[in-house]
């Protein structure tokens, strides 16, 4: 673990919201800070020098479809993933355990049940050691061990990088949680040895992911095994696969405060979270990082994000047809400076690529002002201001 990894800059006097630096080979981070995903080494429809006039810090690159397509061992040869896409800034990929027991199980059926546990266990087989599962694309089978993660994710190359774990299906049974957790704490400590291990050039550190689903018992035996690891990094996993907001806050109540009194000050990571409404609940529990696909994928659905709004509109709607009035309310980005809603309508509605360029730009645009204004308002002891002028409509 490297104490120099992570700095808290300023405390909010009223919750647990905290804002820092997170020190990297690519640059620092200033948190809390979201992370844009970009699965297969590019946020949809972007170019790296629109995140960074976008104003994006870093972004999250998923080992299981780089691994698949086109490969760890091309990125590797090109010097990893900041080289091989044209980005110089902070780079985290995830462990690939998501995606290998979601999309390597094949289509699962959504079920109020535990079966829809036992279907992936048909279709993903669980070993101690690892995991063999189907490769989405062509059927494939492949193996994935906590060792192979690492290896994956060391080639790749990510400043930040996750230890292999299991995420439980939602909803799941006790037992099953449990021995999820479990296989997630073993394999934890074989991800530690595995990235002690391997040796390369590239400075990265590594977060160990707590899980036990929405069991208090679980998460609070998780988090203290865990945050008792030698992990520069901690994250919040399983919290954004179908339970209710309320249940998500649930979650980081039982989590944070452990967390909180671990002599070890080391950043926090949720895992798949950014709805804006979210983004003040994690934020005001301690988190200092999140990812998560909403305002990109969204964008490319036509769904606009606006300031002070917690739910966004529909740009396809007829009343948008003749409106001359800016995409956002009140936002400077460069595509609210130059077009209207009359015209990204249109180009919604004649399905032109450039549609989901503008509306992926401004969103995450207005999801990066955001945390710009968390941060500072965490400075100044107004985290609970800000959080009311946002979330009042």
């Amino acid at each position: 673990m490297n104490n120099d990894f992570f700095q808290i800059l300023a405390n909010d006097k009223k919750t647990q919201a905290r804002a820092g630096v997170i020190n990297t080979a690519h640059g620092k981070i200033l948190t809390p800070a979201f992370v844009p995903v970009g699965s297969q080494a590019t946020v949809k429809s972007l170019t790296p020098e629109d995140l960074k006039k976008i104003g994006v810090q870093v972004f999250f690159a998923n080992t299981y479809h780089l691994y698949l397509r086109p490969g760890e061992e091309i990125v590797d040869s090109f010097g990893g993933l900041h080289n091989f896409m044209s980005w110089d800034r902070p780079l985290m990929t995830d462990s690939g355990g998501f995606q290998v027991f979601s999309l390597g199980s094949g289509k699962i059926k959504k079920s109020k049940s535990h079966l829809a546990q036992k279907e992936k266990e048909s279709l993903v087989k669980i070993d101690y050691n690892g995991v063999t599962f189907q490769s989405h694309l062509d059927g494939s089978k492949h193996y994935f061990t906590p060792e192979k993660s690492i290896e994956i994710q060391k080639k790749l190359g990510a400043d930040m990088i996750i230890a292999f774990d299991e995420c439980a299906s939602f909803p799941t049974t006790h037992e099953y949680a449990q021995t999820a957790m479990a296989r997630t704490h073993r394999w934890a400590i074989r991800s530690l040895e595995a990235f002690n291990q391997i040796k390369n050039q590239k400075k990265q550190f590594l977060y160990g992911v707590i899980q036990g689903s929405l069991f208090d018992d679980l998460r609070q035996e998780s988090a203290q095994f865990i945050s008792s690891l030698a992990f520069d990094g901690l994250a919040v996993g399983g919290v954004a696969v179908g339970e209710s907001k309320k249940e998500m806050a649930k979650v980081l109540d039982w989590v944070m405060p452990i967390l909180a009194k671990n002599k070890k000050i080391r950043p926090v990571h949720l895992l798949g979270v950014g709805e804006i409404d979210d983004v003040f609940e994690a934020v005001a529990r301690g988190v200092d990082t999140m990812d998560c696909v909403m305002p990109t994928r969204l964008g490319r659905m036509g769904h606009i994000l606006v300031k002070g709004r917690n739910n966004p509109y529909d740009i396809n709607k007829a009343i948008f047809a003749k409106d001359k009035s800016p995409i956002g309310d009140r936002c400077q980005c460069s595509v609210c400076c130059q077009f209207s809603k009359a015209y990204l309508h249109h180009l919604f509605r004649a399905n032109e690529l450039l549609a989901y360029r503008l509306a992926t730009y401004h969103n995450l645009f207005l999801m990066e002002e955001l945390f710009a204004k968390i941060r500072e308002a965490i400075k100044k002891g107004e985290f609970l201001e800000l959080k009311k002028q946002w979330l009042k409509k």
